[in-house]
Formats: structure tokens, C-alpha cells, sequence
């Protein structure tokens, strides 16, 4: 959201809980359950889910050494034995997201599921995705996807967004609430 200030024209930051959520809600209200948020950055975000769940928040403490690599160096909050639902703005390589996906399995973690809002999924991240430990990646289709071969589909499940933003521009135009989106 601080990315509204850095520009002279009314901007509305969407969050797209609303549209994730309704393909989740087998995973709330369980002490089985926990919202991960892959870095510090995404704490806000991870915590609206779980708080909209009522489940608990664990949170990857990551370092990034140089871009695209990163390695994570704790996990805070209790993930063994539950379900991790990481909940993430942007993935571009997808290194981050099975590195902190890899590391939650081996602290205990169930299984590890992720939802993404937008899906760059440049160079290895098909791959990446494919031979990792998530079972399953939830993204929108605000990036269109366009993977080398049908098999890296397998474990991505692709939510659209057009509904949601077509509410958003008809309450900007009518000068109605945006924020009433996300409540």
C-alpha cells in the first residue's frame, strides 16, 4: 500500500483476500492450520488470512544475498504437524517460495500449500514448483501464464480476478467504497 504515495493520481491498492479465500475456507478455523508469511514484508498480509481463518501466523525469516537467492534462516511460529498456507504477493523464480516451502516440511510441517497474486514465474520457476514439496499453488490470472509444457501446470490453479476488479472500477466510477471490498 505505501506504493500509492509514489503517485500524483488517485491509486487504489486491491487486496485480493477477498478473491483467495472462498477456495480456502476447508483450511480455517482448525488449530491444524497455519498462514505463513514467506518474509517480513508480507507479515500484513499473511496475518488478514489468518486472522479471516482463525489460525495461527508463522513467519520465515529469510536473507537475500543478492537478487533472486535467498536463503531462510528460521521459522517463527509453530508449523509441526499442520497445514501451511503461504500467502505471498509476487513470485518470480519461485527459489524463495520452495525454499521456505522445503524448510517448513522439514520443521514438521504436514503439507504446504500457496497462494500468489501475481505469477511472474520467470526462468526456473515452473520447474521449481514442479519438483518441490508444495502441493498445491493458487495464483490469479493477473500475469497471463505461458509455461514451456502442460506438465508444469499440475500443481498451479489459476483463480480469476475479472469479477473482483470489474467491483472495484464500477465503485471508483460510482465514487462508492473500495475499501468495503475487503471487509
Amino acid at each position: 500500500s505505501a506504493i500509492q504515495g509514489f503517485f500524483n493520481i488517485p491509486v487504489d491498492h486491491l487486496f485480493v483476500k477477498p478473491v483467495f479465500a472462498p477456495h480456502f475456507k476447508n483450511f480455517g478455523a482448525s488449530e491444524h492450520v497455519v498462514v505463513v508469511s514467506p518474509d517480513a514484508g508480507g507479515v500484513e498480509r499473511a496475518r488478514a488470512m489468518a486472522k479471516l481463518f482463525e489460525c495461527p501466523l508463522a513467519i520465515i525469516d529469510k536473507r537475500r544475498d543478492r537478487p533472486n537467492e535467498s536463503e531462510v534462516m528460521n521459522i517463527i511460529g509453530n508449523v509441526e504437524g499442520k497445514r501451511c498456507l503461504i500467502i505471498d504477493d509476487i513470485c518470480d523464480t519461485a527459489g524463495s517460495l520452495t525454499k521456505a516451502a522445503q524448510a517448513l516440511v522439514n520443521n514438521g510441517a504436514k503439507d504446504v500449500t500457496a497462494a500468489i497474486t501475481h505469477p511472474v514465474f520467470s526462468g526456473p520457476a515452473f520447474e521449481r514448483i514442479q519438483e518441490s514439496v508444495i502441493r498445491e499453488i493458487f495464483v490469479t490470472n493477473s500475469i497471463p501464464l505461458a509455461p514451456k509444457d502442460p506438465k508444469h501446470l499440475s500443481k498451479i490453479k489459476v483463480i480469476s480476478i475479472a469479477e473482483f476488479l470489474g467491483k472495484a472500477i464500477r465503485r471508483i466510477h460510482n465514487s462508492d467504497s473500495v475499501s468495503s471490498l475487503f471487509i
